[in-house]
């Protein structure tokens, strides 16, 4: 089952329009980061606050059906406000291919943490230049299929 409720776009054009394009190609499209070849998910979110979804293309980061999301909003130095999202709503859509599927997102800690934060690093290194931007700790969260 996957969430439903009022969708609420992005105010920001490009997160908007990958979401638009990835969707409506079923993943085919508009699967990698803006200009480049790193692959991307789309993961629905119900707001903090609002309660309606909300849609972020996010690096795709995978092991063994496990998905990590991480807050690094490119080393700024507040969180994307989807990690507040998780955080009041842990059950999310992961989108990676054509259809979106359940997952629960929970924040990570210790030694979990360092594992899934390392695997992240070694996917995509720039999280490792975002983390030398800011003072604070990146949130690292592991999206578990739910019902598992």
């Amino acid at each position: 089952m996957t969430l439903t409720g009022e969708y609420v776009p992005s105010p920001t054009a490009w997160v908007r329009n990958q979401v638009e394009a990835y969707e409506a190609s079923g993943g085919r499209e508009a699967n990698t980061l803006q200009g480049g070849k790193d692959p991307i998910v789309v993961i629905t979110s119900r707001g903090a606050s609002s309660g309606k979804l909300r849609k972020n293309p996010v690096m795709r980061v995978e092991r063994d059906g496990y998905y990590v999301a991480i807050g690094s909003k490119g080393g700024a130095d507040d969180n994307p406000a989807w990690v507040a999202n998780f955080l009041a709503h842990p059950l999310v859509d992961l989108q990676d291919g054509p259809e979106p599927k359940p997952y629960r997102a929970r924040l990570l800690s210790g030694d979990e943490r360092t594992k899934w934060w390392d695997y992240a690093v070694g996917t995509w290194k720039t999280y490792a230049t975002y983390q030398a931007k800011t003072e604070r700790r990146i949130p690292v969260f592991l999206l578990e299929p739910e019902g598992q």
